[in-house]
């Protein structure tokens, strides 16, 4: 169980608990959990209703209970890059899903994330995806509060090695949708939905390049389509028709965010490096 403690500034004279929650960023569900978790919310140290009042100087505390089923635990070679009691930043190796799926059972981040956090009776709760053959960065939230707040509001860099001779700044915006009845592969289609991929080249080799991507939107595949399709696949990205002769996945790494913190409000910016594979590449 999490127990986060909130101190009610003179503004919040007079405020609802429940109202006073919500500017906080706690869901109506999550109210309503703790509302019937024993002592889910106390003032002062007191039992308290979500229709109670506050003063300036009163300390609201909630006891968020872990809820959920992890997968099976599996032991494995994942770099943990930041954790507290809230957040887990890991970098995920190439090669690893995120989540279980019906072809991948126990080798997944998910069960390394059940592995690592053994004793907590919770949920996966990974704040977003990346490809299973992408590398990088993943935030992980440990409660319902801290995953609410992060949703979408993580920044990331992604890093990549592409073909050809590119252009020292560009923006692709190009609408994405399925490839025909293909369940995996994408494509850029004016019927599909809008896509915008920013990109700075960070270093540019003979026949090949590293640019960095900012997403606006957060499409399947979106930075391997849209490079793909203005003449720039990823080097070891096959299915996108890239060059596979130097690496055996597409060169892909998400290599750093900027979040702030759900809880103390900070900023939390973090970096790794990229994989053997990619810097063997370089």
């Amino acid at each position: 169980m999490r127990e986060i403690d909130f101190i009610a500034m003179p503004d919040d004279d007079g405020k609802r608990i429940r109202t006073f929650l919500k500017s906080h960023g706690f869901s109506s569900t999550l109210i309503t959990r703790l509302k019937h978790t024993e002592n889910g919310i106390t003032k002062n140290g007191v039992f308290a209703r979500t229709i109670d009042t506050l003063q300036a100087g009163d300390v609201i505390t909630v006891h968020i209970q872990s809820r959920g089923h992890m997968p099976a635990p599996l032991k494995a070679d994942v770099e943990v890059c930041y954790e507290d009691e809230d957040v887990l930043v890991l970098n995920k190796p190439p090669h690893m899903p995120v989540h279980e799926s019906h072809s991948h059972i126990g080798d997944t981040l998910s069960n390394f994330v059940a592995y690592h956090l053994q004793g907590d009776d919770n949920a996966f709760r990974a704040v977003y995806r990346l490809d299973r053959d992408t590398s990088g960065l993943v935030v992980v939230a440990k409660h319902e509060l801290a995953a609410a707040k992060l949703a979408g509001c993580v920044a990331k860099h992604y890093d990549a090695i592409v073909s050809g001779i590119m252009q020292p700044f560009g923006t692709v915006d190009l609408p994405i949708a399925r490839f025909g009845d293909s369940i995996i592969e994408r494509c850029v289609d004016p019927n599909g939905e809008r896509s915008v991929t920013h990109f700075e080249t960070l270093r540019q080799y003979d026949g090949y390049a590293i640019i960095r991507c900012v997403l606006e939107t957060g499409r399947t595949h979106q930075i391997r389509v849209h490079m793909a399709h203005i003449g720039h696949p990823l080097l070891g990205d096959s299915l996108y028709g890239g060059d596979c002769s130097r690496i055996s996945r597409q060169a892909l790494h998400c290599t750093d965010v900027t979040f702030e913190h759900p809880v103390t409000g900070e900023t939390v910016h973090l970096e790794c490096p990229y994989p053997d594979d990619m810097q063997r590449l370089l």
